[in-house]
């Protein structure tokens, strides 16, 4: 058994494998990198990022635009909705209402929960 004969007939096999793999993938716009990994291919004609006149127009953009969201009158977000008009308020009333009846329900649930607790420490004991 010759094992170079072997080992050269495999690697003539590789390359013709190899050849017929980046043929079709070049045919689909893909391409191979030098490990063998598929690589998208970049379209031709399309530069490389931004130029630097492009970055400048986008830079001055921005500037414009946040020097006019400066200059205008500061809403509080919380007091507008979409259309701009303000929310209604809950009056002071209201909220110690809600508030009063908030520390009762607590109230009611620590105590059904203490009262819980104390029937179980019970039954553990026992």
């Amino acid at each position: 058994m010759d094992i170079d004969r072997i080992v050269s007939e495999l690697r003539s096999e590789r390359d013709r494998i190899e050849r017929a793999i980046s043929a079709l993938l070049r045919g689909v716009g893909l391409m191979l990198s030098a490990n063998g990994s598929k690589l998208r291919g970049r379209p031709s004609g399309r530069g490389k990022g931004l130029t630097a006149a492009g970055r400048k127009r986008l830079s001055d953009a921005m500037k414009a635009r946040w020097t006019a969201r400066r200059v205008q009158p500061a809403l509080n977000v919380a007091q507008t909705q979409k259309h701009g008009r303000k929310r209604r308020r809950m009056s002071a009333a209201g909220r110690k209402r809600i508030a009063e009846a908030m520390r009762k329900r607590w109230a009611e649930k620590r105590k059904a929960a203490f009262k819980n607790g104390a029937e179980l420490n019970r039954r553990i004991k026992r």
